[in-house]
């Protein structure tokens, strides 16, 4: 630990400023939304390459609170110390910020490999520099691999990663739990499933650049007509209706757990000085299944078909949770029919305020 990081008062710890990397993307930005409403002091770094800088302003409406965002590329260490220099009283990292769509990976795999991982080297030299107590990665279940067996648990061995970007994940984790031996410091590694969603206020949501790569936004553009059809990349797996099982969880559940997460290490919760945390629900869903529980929420027929497999897709995964709940005191709230009813009430405010979100013509979605 780094005590002179730390205050107290009246025996409840204080702690400085959090920063939050990729504070304008999709769970960086609603993440930020409940650290603040939690009484966290926050800073943002984004580069906004492959975000809207836009959303700091949705941030400040829902809040009440305007969050800085330094538009730095972590990947020059130069500028990333900067931030540290003028921000002494950093106490906290939670870091998003990652390149993070699995077919771009297969086909870009240095593009990912050097801004994943320098990002990440250049922050931890930083935290080693300016003794920062806490350090909150954002993972991904795609660490597993094919798993032999679902659920997953903290426990299951990882396979080979079936992406570039899942590598990237995986050596991510290596590299903090080597970090973690001699740095001082405490780490937590959290492993997302498949983060979908909205805030239910429908002033900040997902704003995937370009083609987006995940279901659920997909899902919507469909639906609001900017793309004409959808693809359901196979239909021939070994599941109940032949297409891929994932687990959906909402950003705002898996917002919390990143507060509830530097809790655990602020009140010295956490004896191990690196430990690994599964986000998801616990539910396997399917292609197939979202896609109908969309079309329940919203009255809206989807206009979609079924093509081959895509490289880099695993069959199945989905999450044993209980490590989450017990220690970090995590309930995920929304169910399947609220992520796809929060982002259609999202999706239909992008097509209505274009002047905040820019055009329809595909640029920033």
């Amino acid at each position: 630990m780094f005590p002179d990081k730390i205050l107290t008062f009246v025996g409840i710890f204080f702690m400085g400023k959090i920063l939050v990397t990729g504070g304008c993307g999709f769970i960086g930005s609603h993440t930020i939304v409940d650290l603040v409403e939690n009484g966290y002091e926050v800073i943002s770094a984004d580069n906004n390459s492959r975000s809207n800088p836009n959303v700091m302003e949705g941030i400040a409406q829902i809040t009440g609170k305007k969050v800085k965002n330094y538009k730095v590329d972590l990947c020059n260490y130069d500028d990333t110390f900067a931030i540290f220099q003028e921000n002494d009283d950093i106490s906290g990292i939670i870091h998003f910020a990652a390149y993070k769509a699995v077919g771009e990976s297969v086909e870009q795999p240095l593009l990912y490999f050097e801004n994943n991982l320098l990002s990440l080297i250049n922050l931890l030299k930083c935290v080693q520099e300016f003794r920062i107590p806490h350090f909150v990665f954002s993972s991904s279940c795609t660490v597993y691999g094919e798993p032999d067996e679902i659920p997953v648990t903290e426990k299951t061995v990882p396979k080979p990663a079936a992406s570039p970007y899942g590598y990237t994940k995986q050596m991510s984790e290596q590299i903090i739990n080597e970090f973690s031996k001699t740095a001082g410091n405490k780490n937590i590694l959290l492993r997302y499933f498949n983060p979908a969603g909205a805030h239910p206020s429908a002033i900040i949501g997902e704003m995937p650049l370009g083609k987006p790569q995940n279901l659920v936004p997909v899902i919507t553009q469909t639906a609001i007509g900017r793309i004409p059809k959808m693809m359901v990349f196979g239909n021939d797996y070994p599941t109940r209706d032949g297409s891929n099982i994932r687990d959906f969880i909402h950003v705002c559940d898996l917002a919390h757990a990143h507060t509830l997460a530097l809790r655990n290490l602020e009140q010295d919760r956490q004896p191990e000085a690196c430990k690994v945390y599964n986000l998801g629900t616990g539910n396997g869903i399917t292609v197939l299944e979202a896609i109908h529980a969309f079309e329940k929420v919203s009255g809206t027929r989807l206009n979609y078909e079924i093509g081959p497999r895509r490289p880099g897709d695993i069959v199945a995964i989905y999450a044993n949770n209980d490590l989450a709940r017990t220690a970090l005191g995590w309930n995920p709230r929304y169910s399947l029919e609220e992520i796809m009813a929060t982002a259609w009430k999202w999706e239909q405010r992008l097509k209505a305020d274009e002047t905040v979100f820019g055009s329809q013509d595909g640029e920033l979605n």
